[in-house]
């Protein structure tokens, strides 16, 4: 029987594999569009190169998997080898639709592993225990990272969204490392809080309203994720925070009456914006009306973009027009589907791969869920419990805002794809919120003193 790390350094093999047979199909398919090309070299040079590709990347896995190897013995076995292959996918998506974006896609890679490995080494002793004596520093950057787009001269708006800072030729999302440290925070307060808001209160209408000095940080979290989406204009990055505080607050009390709650605010306060600001507004009418030509030509905030992504989608049918067969760019070089390396890449998947495709993925993302969820179900703190589910949720939530917005079941927003999209940001923090969840998981794993191990 193999052991827990032999079983993922076992699965770290179809990613390599991914890796490997997605360029050999670029390759193949690039010279196949060139009436010149001699056969056998081209077989020959796809074959060479996209070996070398493959081997790159199971090193960088082999690296990262050495440092949970010696680190995190008893860690989860499936968690990074189902990462690893979101992130093969990723990386031969977006070398599809362009080449120069991939060498940095693998960079922030490097970048992810890098600090995937530093967080694992700096809390495999103590655990993430550790992070609760820092929770108001941790809160305090959260609060700052949320509204530093708004800052003049280092924030930059996209698209009507202000979720970026500049610094030189280098952007990132601080958006991505305040859904860590909130997610953090909560589970903290929670802990803290938890016994008083389960048996305290009084009930109203049929529904139990906790105490007001309980409440009232609900309430605050409630008005943080208004402001979120008043001072970015983004409609599913305050959903993602919002939706996790409602998961964490459900997990910690057991009552079905504080998330319902919490659902009717958000509603209540999504509704008054997205009637006041305009930026929310236009996303709304996109998503209500994508085909009506008024808003089809309009160049800022209309909906060309999500109505070219349903046609996308429409036009791979079951199984997906081919690799590297959809149509991106016409000839003069005008976008058919705009930011296919990002917003759109999951239209290009399903345009490409077929439904058939689309569903593999997101089984992937499923089973990533999954083992975070199992992580936290044997976690042995409440803390742990709590923030395996919190980081385990706002991963969820950030593939339905994407996924559903590219599918027009919600509005479309800018959040990315978790590995799979290209965004330097979103790679690097989605690793070391995988590294966290390891972190947790190897606790959870160890054999007690008189128990076999698992």
């Amino acid at each position: 029987m193999l052991s827990p790390r032999n079983r993922e350094l076992l699965g770290l093999l179809p990613s390599a594999l991914l890796v490997t047979g997605g360029f050999t199909a670029i390759f193949i398919q690039t010279q196949n569009n060139s009436p010149h090309a001699d056969t056998s070299l081209t077989l020959n040079h796809a074959s060479s190169v996209s070996l070398t590709y493959g081997l790159l990347f199971l090193g960088l896995c082999l690296a990262a998997h050495l440092v949970i190897r010696y680190s995190l013995p008893y860690a989860d076995p499936y968690l990074f080898p189902l990462v690893a292959v979101l992130a093969s996918v990723g990386i031969v998506m977006i070398y599809r639709i362009e080449p120069l974006l991939a060498r940095q896609q693998a960079q922030w890679m490097v970048l992810g592993l890098i600090l995937f490995a530093v967080t694992i080494l700096a809390l495999r002793r103590r655990g993430v225990a550790v992070l609760e004596r820092y929770r108001y520093t941790i809160a305090t950057v959260a609060i700052v990272a949320t509204v530093l787009p708004r800052v003049p001269g280092i924030g930059r708006q996209v698209n009507g969204a202000y979720l970026e800072i500049r610094a030189g030729s280098i952007s990132f999302q601080p958006s991505e490392l305040a859904k860590i440290a909130i997610i953090l925070f909560l589970a903290s307060y929670l802990r803290d809080n938890r016994q008083i808001l389960v048996t305290a209160g009084r009930r109203v209408l049929g529904v139990t309203i906790p105490p007001m000095k309980q409440f009232g940080p609900m309430l605050i979290v409630w008005g943080a994720a208004m402001a979120t989406l008043l001072i970015t204009r983004e409609l599913g990055t305050s959903l993602m925070f919002y939706g996790a505080f409602l998961a964490l607050l459900y997990v910690a009390t057991g009552r079905f009456s504080f998330p319902l709650i919490g659902l009717v605010l958000f509603a209540v306060g999504a509704w008054f914006l997205a009637v006041h600001v305009s930026h929310v507004h236009a996303r709304v009418l996109a998503w209500e009306q994508p085909f009506d030509p008024s808003l089809y030509k309009r160049t800022v905030g209309g909906s060309y973009q999500l109505a070219q992504s349903l046609f996308a989608q429409a036009d791979g049918g079951l199984l997906g027009t081919g690799f590297d067969r959809s149509l991106l760019r016409e000839a003069h070089g005008h976008s058919i589907l705009p930011v296919p390396e990002s917003d759109m890449i999951y239209a290009v998947i399903v345009n490409e791969l077929g439904l058939a495709g689309a569903i593999a993925l997101l089984l992937v993302y499923l089973l990533v869920v999954a083992r975070g969820l199992a992580i936290a179900v044997a976690a042995r703190d409440s803390f742990s419990k709590l923030l395996a589910t919190g980081l385990s949720f706002v991963l969820a939530l950030q593939v339905f805002v994407i996924v559903g917005g590219v599918t027009r079941v919600i509005p479309l927003t800018g959040v990315t794809l978790p590995f799979v999209a290209y965004g330097g940001s979103s790679v690097v923090m989605n690793f070391v919120l995988i590294a966290l969840l390891l972190v947790i998981s190897d606790r959870a794993r160890r054999p007690q003193p008189g128990y076999p191990s698992r």
